[in-house]
């Protein structure tokens, strides 16, 4: 179906129309979002410890063909040494596959991040954010 029985009724409808209703999301552009609105805060309160970090999204690891962990990495960490910066790299399929509903990607990115940047820092999860469960909570 096309028209106005598929778009919203939000105004003229029709070519002499200046309002258009928004583009869907796609699923890597709500990824992205979640991602960046996690990585912006952790980095913001740990900026100073973490040094130089890069952040990336990827949609899948490159695994070598005799893997046989069984396992697909949510994610990789490789640590950077004087100039070269730190990388994380997040792997948006694996974790979308896991997830349940957007609650669910939000909760797995923030988890991913938080153990990576736990990991660098050589501190415990729950330290790195508050909103990580600690194991008192558990």
């Amino acid at each position: 179906m096309r028209g106005p029985a598929v778009l919203p009724l939000t105004g003229p409808i029709g070519p002499s129309a200046t309002h258009r209703p928004p583009r869907p999301r796609s699923r890597r552009e709500v990824f992205d979002r979640i991602l960046l609105d996690v990585v912006t805060e952790i980095d913001e309160r740990w900026s100073s410890r973490l040094g130089l970090v890069e952040y990336a999204v990827e949609d899948t690891p490159q695994l070598p063909d005799d893997w046989d962990s069984g396992r697909v990495p949510l994610s990789s960490l490789v640590r950077g040494s004087g100039t070269t910066p730190t990388r994380l790299v997040v792997f948006r399929r694996p974790l979308e596959h896991r997830a349940g509903d957007r609650g669910d990607l939000e909760a797995m990115v923030l988890t991913v991040v938080v153990e990576q940047v736990a990991e660098l820092l050589g501190i415990e999860p729950s330290e790195v954010d508050p909103r990580y469960p600690s194991d008192d909570d558990g």
